[in-house]
């Protein structure tokens, strides 16, 4: 078994110090807890609502930025996902996520599909999700609206990952009374129709009045929420045996990766 915590918190909007010392400990709280993979918001050193490109330049980050070493010493043995504004080396930037440990930067991702008006200040990264063979898992790493998109979640399965980790800030949108978020429902059928387990962190609180989901779940192979973090800051923790994800088989005769009709499609 796998555990993995979701650590769901409101970033301060351009307060990077307080920000990354808010991961630091929600990391150390994750790891003390028996995390193996530990998940935080998409964004979350900087914060989300953004006026334009130029306060986003403010906070943005090298994925190797120094500031980011008392969350890899936090991190121990564990893995860490979390999202990030990234100044990137081409002058551009990116709602990026980086996966570290405790020997610091495993792996960096820029969100390939932007959400609304990040398109007016992000550029979408062109690059694949990682597959990183960790000492817990194959995890891939994608940021929030990319799970919409099952081209996406798709190959990193058949690439071999068992767990999606993705940071993720769902904007509030009005459901039916005893609904899940439509976005919970996609992180569900994804897991089921891949078999593949998935850790989404969502944030919580409002920002410059837009109030978010706080829709963090973590999902397991068989498509269930096993774990969410509540209506506000919180820890969603879970132990999930991703070794389950190797067997795409339902039944004798029902394989999800075998059964493909790639003749047609």
């Amino acid at each position: 078994m796998t555990t993995v915590a979701c650590c769901q918190f409101a970033p301060v909007l351009g307060d990077l110090d307080a920000n990354i010392a808010s991961i630091e400990t929600q990391v150390s709280a994750a790891v003390s807890a028996g995390a193996d993979v530990v998940v935080l918001p998409e964004l979350a050193t900087s914060g989300y609502m953004f006026a334009d490109a130029d306060e986003a330049r403010s906070v943005a980050l090298p994925p190797s930025s120094p500031r980011f070493a008392a969350i890899v010493e936090a991190a121990r043995d564990s893995v860490v996902v979390f999202g990030f504004c990234e100044a990137g080396d081409d002058g551009r930037l990116y709602n990026s996520a980086v996966m570290i440990g405790g020997d610091g930067l495993l792996a960096h991702y820029r969100k390939t599909h932007l959400w609304d008006r990040e398109k007016l200040i992000f550029a979408p990264g062109a690059d694949l999700p990682p597959v990183v063979q960790t000492r817990h898992g194959a995890i891939a790493v994608m940021v929030c609206y990319d799970l919409e998109f099952g081209e996406i979640t798709r190959r990193v399965a058949l690439d071999g990952a068992e767990l999606i980790a993705a940071p993720v800030n769902w904007p509030l949108f009005p459901r039916p009374v005893g609904e899940r978020p439509g976005e919970v429902i996609t992180a569900m059928s994804t897991a089921r129709t891949n078999r593949i387990a998935i850790a989404v962190c969502d944030r919580s609180g409002i920002e410059r009045g837009q109030p978010w989901t706080a829709g963090t779940a973590i999902v397991d192979p068989d498509g269930w929420v096993v774990a969410t973090a509540g209506p506000e800051a919180g820890m969603a923790l879970a132990d999930v045996d991703l070794a389950a994800t190797h067997d795409k088989s339902l039944t004798e005769h029902v394989h999800l990766f075998a059964d493909r009709r790639v003749d047609l499609y």
